[in-house]
């Protein structure tokens, strides 16, 4: 127990991004950690802001609340949360960021008991894309573990959580629920009260044309590529042939731009 204690310290001590590994209950530093430049998130500046006040209050040592990105795909909920982490852990070491698998939610009591104990350290627990799909028992026991958790949780710890619906389940089982339930209200309660547990509900929603262009054009001056009315339109005709228009959409489409131009393209 203490060289698994020294270990973990010297983790800590040494890095600052951590996957959570549940075959042995550890966490292992991820090196060469290099998300997205803050400054080439465009679009989504209220939520920007939202997260960034959020974040420094916490690494700070004040009480925050937990936070939940939901909406459209592609549009920088995860990218978000990594870059905003990555500016302030530039000025303050101590804040930690932990990525948890959705499907190893189960230890995050464990997690808890762990890390509770390292006072000196703010950790922000990140769950990528969580959702439930169908009311089950795996539902159940997800949502009673991740609830029951918020409540219990140590005030050094703060949950950042992305999914793709702002209540974490598709809106056809909501809808069922007061169709078919017999006590509506409290069936509808229940079922979406995980999500009230979050303070912040921060919303994506579908990006416009013209922030659309802006995200090719910041990433065009970033990436030292002349932006000029032929990748404008080239731009727009990607994001149609897509299907959408998101960040992941502008960012596919410079690779594109790289690619076949032979630029080499460092993130």
């Amino acid at each position: 127990m203490f060289f698994k204690n020294y270990l973990l310290k010297e983790k800590l001590k040494h890095s600052s991004y951590f996957i959570w590994k549940s075959q042995n209950k550890s966490i292992k530093a991820i090196k060469n950690f290099k998300p997205l430049d803050l400054n080439l998130i465009i679009g989504v500046d209220s939520q920007k802001e939202i997260l960034f006040k959020n974040t420094i209050s916490f690494s700070n040592g004040n009480f925050t609340n937990n936070a939940l990105l939901w909406g459209a795909r592609g549009n920088g909920k995860s990218s978000l949360i990594k870059s905003v982490f990555h500016k302030i852990v530039n000025t303050n070491k101590n804040l930690k960021l932990i990525q948890l698998n959705k499907n190893n939610i189960f230890d995050i009591e464990y997690i808890y008991s762990i890390l509770g104990n390292y006072i000196q350290y703010r950790f922000i627990i990140f769950i990528d894309d969580l959702s439930f799909e169908k009311i089950d028992s795996d539902y159940k026991i997800i949502k009673s573990t991740l609830d029951g958790s918020i409540q219990h949780q140590p005030t050094n710890i703060l949950l950042y959580v992305s999914s793709n619906r702002r209540h974490l389940m598709p809106r056809d089982m909501i809808d069922n629920e007061r169709s078919s339930a017999i006590h509506t209200d409290e069936s509808v309660e229940e079922k979406i009260s995980l999500s009230d547990r979050f303070g912040l509900w921060i919303g994506f929603h579908k990006l416009s044309q013209v922030d659309y262009l802006n995200i090719i054009k910041a990433y065009c001056h970033h990436y030292k590529i002349n932006y000029d009315e032929e990748i404008r339109k080239k731009a727009i005709q990607w994001s149609l042939q897509r299907g959408n228009r998101t960040g992941r959409t502008a960012w596919q489409y410079i690779l594109n731009i790289a690619s076949s131009e032979n630029l080499k393209i460092k993130i």
